[in-house]
Parts: structure tokens; sequence; C-alpha cells
């Protein structure tokens, strides 16, 4: 994240695009995805979750019709 627009070239140049790497890299997506996504036992956290993720998502589609819509002060 601390990587700057000019240096991200010479940032990518130096990863290693091998299978031996590709594969390990996999593994660490999925492991992370089991570890924080993927859970055993499902309960409002879960669900608290993915409702929030559809309502800011909804959010940010709509938002031109949503930012004329205001209410009205009382002075």
């Amino acid at each position: 994240m601390d990587v700057k627009l000019g240096e991200r070239p010479s940032w990518i140049s130096i990863w290693d695009f091998t299978p031996k790497e590709m594969v390990g890299t996999f593994q660490k997506g999925y492991n992370w995805f089991h570890k924080y996504v993927s859970v055993k036992k499902g309960d409002v956290t879960g669900i608290s979750m993915i409702l929030a993720a559809y309502v800011l998502f909804n959010y940010c589609r709509f938002y031109k019709e949503l930012k004329h819509e205001h209410l009205p002060k009382y002075h």
C-alpha cells in the first residue's frame, strides 16, 4: 500500500511469477477465505455482514437519485 504510482513497474518486476509462487499465492488466498469468510456455524454476524454489504452497494448504486431527496430543515 505504500507504493507510489511511479514505483509500480519496478515493484511488479521484483515479483516471482514461477508456478510454485503462483500456487503459494492461491493457497494464501484460499486460507484467508476459510479463516475470515467461510465459517462452520452460521449466526447473525454473517447475515448482518451480507445485509450491510447489500445496503452499501445499493446506496452507492442509487446515490445520484438519493442525493436530491433530503429532509427540509425546520427553522
